[in-house]
């Protein structure tokens, strides 16, 4: 039968398969849109089979806000010619607006079973492989989200590394808005990274593998037992220092704190700021599980 070029269309935008694709899935079942579909996706996850044994060591990191939640979501390709296509990029976006959107979602398995427009986010990811040619994976997803304030966010180095910043406060407006992308900027930009919001973030595992650390190196030096203690406990605090978000030098400014800079806009607003939360993707970095 024939196949009309808007029908072709239509069917192209909900399953992301090529257009000789959509279009030989109409004929070969009079037209039935539901069956095309089904086809579509049967083709496109053998394809996703076939392929899913490849590297995808390159991608995008995407983020949507939506003022009190936000997604951030890294999605892996083979090459970097594919991350930066309209079609590659187009996807990434919709999964992290999913990722902001569904609370439930929590991780890449469960936002894999998201629909949208009729069609699960997993098995667009597997229209994209036939249409792209490459494996596509979605690696990462989280959600951040506050009751009261604003999320936040930023994007650095076209998809490389993305952070999300979470503040609670009752004020709006530009200020707070500005403060949440200018914390943002500078969890990307901070070396070191930031582990935690404040000492209570940073895991305790990680300061005892520090102080032993410490410990180790002043007994080298040949310090006494008395002073080996004081001089962990000195370490560790700055330790702390350089690693909780709140303590770290504002890098547009290092003569103040993080928590100094959220103070001095929450005073300005006429509304304390609390810094919640915060979470920094980079591309291609080693996760555990």
């Amino acid at each position: 039968m024939a196949v009309s070029a808007s029908d072709v269309k239509a069917l192209r935008d909900r399953t992301g398969a090529g257009m000789m694709d959509c279009k030989k899935a109409l004929a070969e079942v009079d037209g039935d849109v539901d069956k095309a579909i089904e086809a579509l996706r049967e083709r496109g996850l053998a394809k996703a089979v076939k392929r899913s044994g490849r590297e995808t060591s390159e991608g995008t990191i995407a983020m949507a806000l939506s003022d009190q939640a936000a997604g951030l979501v890294e999605i892996g390709c083979e090459t970097d010619f594919v991350a930066k296509t309209d079609n590659f990029q187009e996807l990434a976006t919709s999964i992290a607006a999913a990722a902001a959107a569904n609370p439930e979602a929590d991780g890449p398995e469960a936002l894999g079973e998201i629909v949208l427009d009729g069609v699960k986010i997993s098995e667009r990811i597997a229209g994209a492989v036939a249409t792209l040619g490459e494996n596509i994976q979605l690696k990462r997803s989280t959600r951040l989200a506050v009751g009261s304030g604003h999320v936040g966010g930023y994007i650095h180095a076209g998809g490389k590394l993305g952070v999300l910043v979470a503040l609670e406060t009752t004020a709006t407006g530009p200020a707070v808005e500005g403060l949440a992308k200018d914390l943002a900027m500078h969890v990307a930009a901070a070396d070191p990274s930031p582990v935690g919001v404040d000492r209570d973030g940073v895991p305790k595992d990680l300061i005892d593998k520090e102080a032993e650390l410490f410990r180790r190196q002043a007994e080298q030096d040949g310090k006494p037992p008395q002073v080996i203690e004081k001089i962990v406990e000195g370490r560790i605090r700055k330790y702390y220092s350089e690693v909780c978000l709140l303590e770290q030098a504002f890098v547009k400014d290092p003569d103040k704190t993080i928590q100094g800079l959220a103070k001095e806009v929450g005073d300005a607003a006429g509304s304390a700021i609390t810094v919640v939360g915060f979470v920094r993707f980079k591309l291609g970095e080693n996760v555990s599980e």
